[in-house]
Protein backbone atom coordinates (compact mmCIF):
# COMPACT_ATOMS: atom_id res chain seq x y z
CA UNK A 1 0.00 0.00 0.00
CA UNK A 2 1.54 3.44 -0.99
CA UNK A 3 1.58 5.81 1.90
CA UNK A 4 -1.14 8.83 1.21
CA UNK A 5 -0.70 12.04 2.87
CA UNK A 6 -2.71 12.10 6.23
CA UNK A 7 -6.29 14.07 4.81
CA UNK A 8 -8.20 16.34 7.31
CA UNK A 9 -11.30 16.31 7.18
CA UNK A 10 -13.62 18.48 9.41
CA UNK A 11 -15.70 15.58 10.73
CA UNK A 12 -15.04 11.90 10.46
CA UNK A 13 -18.72 10.69 10.72
CA UNK A 14 -19.51 8.06 7.73
CA UNK A 15 -17.60 5.64 5.65
CA UNK A 16 -19.53 7.22 2.62
CA UNK A 17 -17.48 10.37 2.98
CA UNK A 18 -13.96 8.73 2.68
CA UNK A 19 -12.30 7.61 -0.76
CA UNK A 20 -9.43 4.69 -1.03
CA UNK A 21 -6.85 7.43 -0.57
CA UNK A 22 -8.01 8.57 2.38
CA UNK A 23 -8.56 5.16 4.88
CA UNK A 24 -4.92 4.68 3.32
CA UNK A 25 -3.66 8.05 4.37
CA UNK A 26 -5.46 6.85 7.62
CA UNK A 27 -3.99 3.79 7.99
CA UNK A 28 -0.17 4.92 7.26
CA UNK A 29 -0.33 7.57 9.84
CA UNK A 30 -2.10 5.17 12.47
CA UNK A 31 0.70 2.67 12.00
CA UNK A 32 3.14 5.84 12.38
CA UNK A 33 1.72 7.07 16.01
CA UNK A 34 2.08 2.21 16.54
CA UNK A 35 5.30 3.06 16.06
CA UNK A 36 6.09 5.87 17.78
CA UNK A 37 5.31 9.02 16.21
CA UNK A 38 3.96 11.94 18.25
CA UNK A 39 1.91 15.11 17.89
CA UNK A 40 3.05 18.92 18.74
CA UNK A 41 0.21 20.95 20.02
CA UNK A 42 1.14 24.97 20.37
CA UNK A 43 -2.18 25.60 21.74
CA UNK A 44 -4.54 23.83 23.95
CA UNK A 45 -7.45 21.51 22.79
CA UNK A 46 -9.85 20.42 25.10
CA UNK A 47 -11.80 17.20 24.11
CA UNK A 48 -15.31 16.01 24.98
CA UNK A 49 -16.60 12.10 24.76
CA UNK A 50 -20.55 12.60 24.81
CA UNK A 51 -21.42 8.70 24.99
CA UNK A 52 -25.21 8.50 25.28
CA UNK A 53 -24.82 4.67 25.13
CA UNK A 54 -22.28 2.03 26.86
CA UNK A 55 -19.13 1.62 26.10
CA UNK A 56 -16.31 0.16 26.92
CA UNK A 57 -13.50 -0.43 24.10
CA UNK A 58 -14.39 2.59 21.78
CA UNK A 59 -14.37 5.05 24.95
CA UNK A 60 -11.48 4.02 27.15
CA UNK A 61 -9.70 3.76 23.49
CA UNK A 62 -10.72 7.49 22.36
CA UNK A 63 -9.72 9.03 25.56
CA UNK A 64 -6.36 7.03 25.72
CA UNK A 65 -6.17 8.61 22.33
CA UNK A 66 -6.89 11.81 23.30
CA UNK A 67 -4.18 11.87 25.87
CA UNK A 68 -1.15 10.33 24.57
CA UNK A 69 -1.94 13.03 21.24
CA UNK A 70 -1.85 16.11 24.71
CA UNK A 71 -5.16 16.84 24.40
CA UNK A 72 -7.05 17.69 27.34
CA UNK A 73 -9.75 15.80 28.33
CA UNK A 74 -13.16 17.37 29.66
CA UNK A 75 -15.79 14.83 31.59
CA UNK A 76 -19.43 14.22 30.55
CA UNK A 77 -21.58 12.20 32.22
CA UNK A 78 -24.91 12.04 30.35
CA UNK A 79 -26.68 10.86 33.87
CA UNK A 80 -25.27 13.88 35.49
CA UNK A 81 -26.01 16.75 32.80
CA UNK A 82 -28.63 18.48 31.37
CA UNK A 83 -29.59 16.04 28.86
CA UNK A 84 -31.80 14.51 32.01
CA UNK A 85 -33.75 17.48 32.11
CA UNK A 86 -34.55 17.89 27.99
CA UNK A 87 -31.70 19.15 27.14
CA UNK A 88 -31.39 18.59 23.63
CA UNK A 89 -27.85 17.45 22.20
CA UNK A 90 -27.43 20.48 19.98
CA UNK A 91 -27.73 22.44 22.72
CA UNK A 92 -25.83 20.46 24.58
CA UNK A 93 -23.02 20.65 22.31
CA UNK A 94 -23.77 24.21 22.29
CA UNK A 95 -23.11 24.85 25.39
CA UNK A 96 -19.40 22.48 25.98
CA UNK A 97 -18.68 24.71 22.70
CA UNK A 98 -19.18 27.95 24.55
CA UNK A 99 -16.70 26.99 27.33
CA UNK A 100 -14.18 26.22 24.68
CA UNK A 101 -14.45 22.21 24.00
CA UNK A 102 -12.64 22.11 20.35
CA UNK A 103 -13.61 18.25 19.84
CA UNK A 104 -16.53 16.48 20.20
CA UNK A 105 -16.86 12.76 20.11
CA UNK A 106 -20.12 11.43 19.91
CA UNK A 107 -21.94 8.18 20.46
CA UNK A 108 -26.02 8.58 20.16
CA UNK A 109 -28.96 5.69 20.28
CA UNK A 110 -30.32 7.92 16.94
CA UNK A 111 -29.33 7.22 13.37
CA UNK A 112 -27.63 9.94 11.57
CA UNK A 113 -27.50 12.39 14.39
CA UNK A 114 -24.95 13.91 13.33
CA UNK A 115 -26.83 15.56 10.28
CA UNK A 116 -28.34 18.11 12.58
CA UNK A 117 -24.96 18.84 14.02
CA UNK A 118 -23.12 19.54 11.06
CA UNK A 119 -25.46 21.96 9.60
CA UNK A 120 -24.94 24.37 12.66
CA UNK A 121 -22.62 27.04 11.09
CA UNK A 122 -22.77 27.99 14.93
CA UNK A 123 -20.90 24.83 16.52
CA UNK A 124 -17.08 25.53 16.41
CA UNK A 125 -15.85 22.25 16.94
CA UNK A 126 -14.65 18.86 15.92
CA UNK A 127 -16.75 16.20 15.42
CA UNK A 128 -16.27 12.20 15.00
CA UNK A 129 -18.94 10.24 15.03
CA UNK A 130 -18.46 7.15 17.89
CA UNK A 131 -21.18 4.90 17.01
CA UNK A 132 -24.82 6.16 15.87
CA UNK A 133 -27.97 3.66 16.79
CA UNK A 134 -27.71 0.68 14.00
CA UNK A 135 -25.95 3.26 10.87
CA UNK A 136 -22.01 3.34 11.19
CA UNK A 137 -19.09 3.12 13.46
CA UNK A 138 -16.39 4.58 11.37
CA UNK A 139 -13.22 4.51 14.06
CA UNK A 140 -14.09 0.96 14.38
CA UNK A 141 -14.28 0.31 10.59
CA UNK A 142 -10.51 1.84 9.97
CA UNK A 143 -9.49 0.13 12.71
CA UNK A 144 -10.79 -3.12 11.59
CA UNK A 145 -9.24 -2.24 8.22
CA UNK A 146 -5.76 -0.97 10.04
CA UNK A 147 -5.70 -4.75 11.61
CA UNK A 148 -6.69 -6.40 7.96
CA UNK A 149 -3.61 -3.94 6.53
CA UNK A 150 -1.09 -5.16 8.70
CA UNK A 151 -2.43 -8.39 7.81
CA UNK A 152 -2.58 -9.06 4.06
CA UNK A 153 -0.69 -5.87 3.54
CA UNK A 154 -3.52 -4.87 1.08
CA UNK A 155 -7.22 -5.42 0.75
CA UNK A 156 -7.36 -6.50 -3.34
CA UNK A 157 -9.14 -9.70 -4.43
CA UNK A 158 -9.43 -10.91 0.27
CA UNK A 159 -12.52 -12.34 0.95
CA UNK A 160 -14.06 -11.05 3.93
CA UNK A 161 -17.19 -13.11 5.73
CA UNK A 162 -19.66 -10.81 7.80
CA UNK A 163 -21.58 -12.81 10.11
CA UNK A 164 -24.36 -12.35 12.51
CA UNK A 165 -26.75 -9.87 13.02
CA UNK A 166 -26.20 -7.96 9.94
CA UNK A 167 -29.27 -6.04 9.91
CA UNK A 168 -28.32 -4.30 13.31
CA UNK A 169 -25.03 -3.68 13.21
CA UNK A 170 -23.70 -0.72 12.62
CA UNK A 171 -20.11 -2.10 12.49
CA UNK A 172 -21.29 -4.08 9.61
CA UNK A 173 -22.57 -1.42 7.49
CA UNK A 174 -19.65 0.22 8.09
CA UNK A 175 -17.30 -2.37 7.07
CA UNK A 176 -18.93 -3.90 3.74
CA UNK A 177 -18.97 -0.25 2.47
CA UNK A 178 -15.28 0.49 2.83
CA UNK A 179 -14.75 -3.24 2.08
CA UNK A 180 -15.89 -3.11 -1.63
CA UNK A 181 -14.52 0.79 -2.26
CA UNK A 182 -10.73 -1.30 -1.22
CA UNK A 183 -11.22 -4.12 -3.93
CA UNK A 184 -12.43 -7.29 -1.31
CA UNK A 185 -14.90 -9.79 -1.91
CA UNK A 186 -17.59 -9.50 0.97
CA UNK A 187 -19.39 -12.52 1.98
CA UNK A 188 -22.66 -12.38 4.29
CA UNK A 189 -23.90 -14.95 6.59
CA UNK A 190 -25.99 -15.40 9.86
CA UNK A 191 -29.67 -15.88 9.95
CA UNK A 192 -31.71 -14.97 7.12
CA UNK A 193 -34.35 -12.93 8.87
CA UNK A 194 -31.49 -10.25 9.78
CA UNK A 195 -30.36 -10.27 6.29
CA UNK A 196 -31.40 -6.78 4.27
CA UNK A 197 -31.53 -7.94 0.45
CA UNK A 198 -30.29 -3.77 0.04
CA UNK A 199 -27.03 -5.68 1.16
CA UNK A 200 -26.73 -7.54 -2.01
CA UNK A 201 -24.99 -4.61 -3.92
CA UNK A 202 -21.70 -5.09 -1.27
CA UNK A 203 -21.80 -8.87 -1.41
CA UNK A 204 -23.33 -12.42 -1.37
CA UNK A 205 -25.21 -13.86 1.38
CA UNK A 206 -24.18 -17.66 1.89
CA UNK A 207 -25.19 -20.47 4.58
CA UNK A 208 -22.10 -19.95 7.03
CA UNK A 209 -20.95 -23.73 6.39
CA UNK A 210 -20.42 -22.36 2.90
CA UNK A 211 -18.24 -19.24 3.80
CA UNK A 212 -15.98 -20.63 6.86
CA UNK A 213 -13.64 -22.16 4.17
CA UNK A 214 -13.59 -19.35 1.35
CA UNK A 215 -12.99 -16.52 3.55
CA UNK A 216 -9.52 -14.71 4.35
CA UNK A 217 -11.37 -12.72 7.13
CA UNK A 218 -14.09 -14.30 9.32
CA UNK A 219 -15.48 -11.08 10.82
CA UNK A 220 -18.16 -11.81 13.82
CA UNK A 221 -21.04 -10.10 15.20
CA UNK A 222 -22.78 -9.75 18.47
CA UNK A 223 -26.13 -10.09 18.54
CA UNK A 224 -27.57 -6.88 19.29
CA UNK A 225 -30.66 -7.60 22.08
CA UNK A 226 -31.03 -4.20 22.63
CA UNK A 227 -31.93 -3.41 18.98
CA UNK A 228 -34.57 -5.99 18.47
CA UNK A 229 -37.71 -5.25 19.03
CA UNK A 230 -39.83 -9.13 19.68
CA UNK A 231 -39.43 -10.86 22.98
CA UNK A 232 -38.55 -14.30 21.45
CA UNK A 233 -36.87 -16.14 23.34
CA UNK A 234 -32.97 -16.23 22.98
CA UNK A 235 -31.15 -19.91 22.78
CA UNK A 236 -27.46 -19.00 22.73
CA UNK A 237 -26.20 -23.09 22.50
CA UNK A 238 -28.63 -23.26 19.45
CA UNK A 239 -27.66 -19.74 18.22
CA UNK A 240 -23.60 -20.96 18.51
CA UNK A 241 -24.45 -24.62 16.59
CA UNK A 242 -26.46 -22.93 13.57
CA UNK A 243 -24.16 -19.41 13.22
CA UNK A 244 -21.91 -19.22 15.22
CA UNK A 245 -17.66 -20.19 14.46
CA UNK A 246 -17.58 -23.35 16.30
CA UNK A 247 -14.23 -25.18 17.02
CA UNK A 248 -15.60 -27.43 14.19
CA UNK A 249 -16.04 -24.81 11.97
CA UNK A 250 -12.75 -23.40 12.36
CA UNK A 251 -10.97 -26.20 11.93
CA UNK A 252 -12.28 -25.51 8.07
CA UNK A 253 -10.52 -22.21 7.70
CA UNK A 254 -7.81 -21.39 5.80
CA UNK A 255 -4.32 -21.96 7.86
CA UNK A 256 -3.84 -18.02 7.19
CA UNK A 257 -7.17 -16.96 7.79
CA UNK A 258 -7.88 -14.47 10.76
CA UNK A 259 -10.92 -14.08 12.87
CA UNK A 260 -12.21 -10.87 14.18
CA UNK A 261 -14.82 -9.15 16.28
CA UNK A 262 -15.18 -5.76 17.58
CA UNK A 263 -16.60 -6.59 20.61
CA UNK A 264 -17.98 -7.09 23.27
CA UNK A 265 -17.74 -10.78 22.31
CA UNK A 266 -20.15 -13.12 23.79
CA UNK A 267 -17.75 -16.20 24.49
CA UNK A 268 -20.02 -19.31 23.24
CA UNK A 269 -22.47 -17.61 20.95
CA UNK A 270 -20.44 -15.73 18.19
CA UNK A 271 -17.60 -17.85 18.79
CA UNK A 272 -16.62 -20.35 20.67
CA UNK A 273 -14.11 -19.50 24.04
CA UNK A 274 -11.02 -21.16 22.83
CA UNK A 275 -11.09 -18.76 19.67
CA UNK A 276 -11.14 -15.90 21.32
CA UNK A 277 -7.55 -15.41 22.01
CA UNK A 278 -6.11 -18.50 19.66
CA UNK A 279 -4.06 -17.79 17.17
CA UNK A 280 -5.90 -16.84 14.32
CA UNK A 281 -7.87 -14.18 16.30
CA UNK A 282 -6.96 -10.39 15.84
CA UNK A 283 -9.70 -9.43 18.89
CA UNK A 284 -6.53 -8.22 20.65
CA UNK A 285 -4.64 -6.29 18.04
CA UNK A 286 -7.83 -4.55 16.97
CA UNK A 287 -8.35 -2.76 20.31
CA UNK A 288 -4.56 -2.10 20.51
CA UNK A 289 -4.93 -0.51 16.86
CA UNK A 290 -7.73 1.06 17.82
CA UNK A 291 -5.87 3.62 19.88
CA UNK A 292 -3.45 4.64 17.25
CA UNK A 293 -6.49 4.53 14.29
CA UNK A 294 -8.63 6.94 16.65
CA UNK A 295 -5.27 9.29 16.99
CA UNK A 296 -5.12 9.25 13.14
CA UNK A 297 -8.59 10.57 12.95
CA UNK A 298 -8.31 13.12 15.81
CA UNK A 299 -5.29 14.40 14.05
CA UNK A 300 -7.05 14.54 11.20
CA UNK A 301 -10.54 16.57 12.17
CA UNK A 302 -8.00 18.49 14.19
CA UNK A 303 -6.55 19.70 10.84
CA UNK A 304 -9.65 20.13 9.28
CA UNK A 305 -10.58 23.01 11.90
CA UNK A 306 -7.34 24.66 12.30
CA UNK A 307 -6.61 23.46 15.95
CA UNK A 308 -4.06 23.36 18.09
CA UNK A 309 -1.68 25.29 16.09
CA UNK A 310 -0.41 21.89 14.26
CA UNK A 311 2.90 21.93 12.22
Amino acid sequence: MIAEPLTCQPALVSMRDLDVRTVEALIHRAEEFKHGAGLQLTTPVYAANLFFENSTRTHTSFEMAERRLGLSVVDFNPQASSVSKGETLYDTCLTLASVGVRLLVIRHSQNAYYQKLLNQPALPVALINAGDGSGEHPSQSLLDMMTISETFGGFQGLKVAIVGDLNHSRVARSNMEVLQKLGAQVYFSGPAAWYDPQFNRFGQYLPLDDVVAKADVMMMLRVQHERHSDDTPFDQDAYHQQYGLTLARAAQMKPHAIIMHPGPINRGVELASELVEGPQSRFVEQMHNGVFMRMAMIESVLRGNQLGGLA
